[in-house]
């Protein structure tokens, strides 16, 4: 596996999620479902962004891109992943009002993913902390079902990852933040999906133009849950 340097400079494993990748299709395999196409896809089209190079980077970035006719892996990996998306939700029986609130769940969540891969860890706390919130709300692990086959894998590369000996890459941290929106999509009601739509529409936006960084440092409690368990 290349290396490549991290936030510190560090040439580290990239990227781990190339392994997660073939974790997503082994589970395909063996159960076919619609959010395991979805998880695989966006995974495989975050590595597709892994392995260009000179790729812009930021909504801004494959914007300007599309605007001079040019279709980067950024473009790519973001229709990719609306109609992805949308083919996890075709057998739901969602109205069109529904549907849209709940693609852009998904899109917008696996673009999280990499919002927060920034610092090693992250994407797997939000993860982890969604996944203990859904939980909790329904007391029982039910919820967990849909992405249950990619949490072992997803745990065991943290290990890697808050040791910084790998990075999860686009394709890693897309995976994560896609099964954080499966989460959300399959129990919220409508309203709150919506809320959660508009929650990660403002999320993205500051995410362009500030850093998410620099916001969760200036929270205590926020600072202290994300260096846990990282290597100093």
């Amino acid at each position: 596996m290349p290396r490549r340097p991290n936030y510190r400079g560090r040439p580290i494993l990239f990227p781990l999620g190339g392994v997660l990748l073939l974790a997503a299709i082994a589970a395909l395999a063996a159960d076919p479902s619609r959010w395991l196409v979805f998880l695989a896809g966006v995974c495989a089209l975050g590595l597709l962004d892994d392995l260009a190079t000179g790729s812009p980077r930021g909504l801004r970035g494959h914007a300007r891109e599309l605007i001079r006719g040019r279709l980067s892996t950024g473009a790519v990996k973001a229709i990719g992943t609306v109609a992805l998306a949308a083919y996890a939700l075709a057998d739901r029986g969602l109205s069109t009002a529904e549907t849209v609130a709940a693609v852009g769940v998904l899109a917008l969540a696996a673009h999280l993913g990499n919002l927060l891969d920034t610092r090693p860890g992250r994407s797997e706390k939000a993860l982890a902390l969604s996944a203990a919130a859904v939980c909790l709300a329904s007391r029982s692990l039910i919820p967990l079902e849909p992405i249950a086959a990619l949490l072992g894998p997803v745990a065991i590369g943290s290990w890697f990852t808050l040791r910084e000996r790998a990075m999860l890459g686009d394709s890693g941290a897309s995976l994560i933040g896609g099964m954080i929106g499966i989460l959300l999509v399959t129990t919220l009601w409508v309203p709150a999906l919506w809320c959660s739509l508009a929650l990660l529409i403002a999320i993205s936006l500051y995410g362009e133009f500030r850093s998410i960084s620099s916001a969760i440092e200036r929270v205590p409690l926020l600072d202290r849950l994300d260096s846990l368990g990282r290597s100093n």
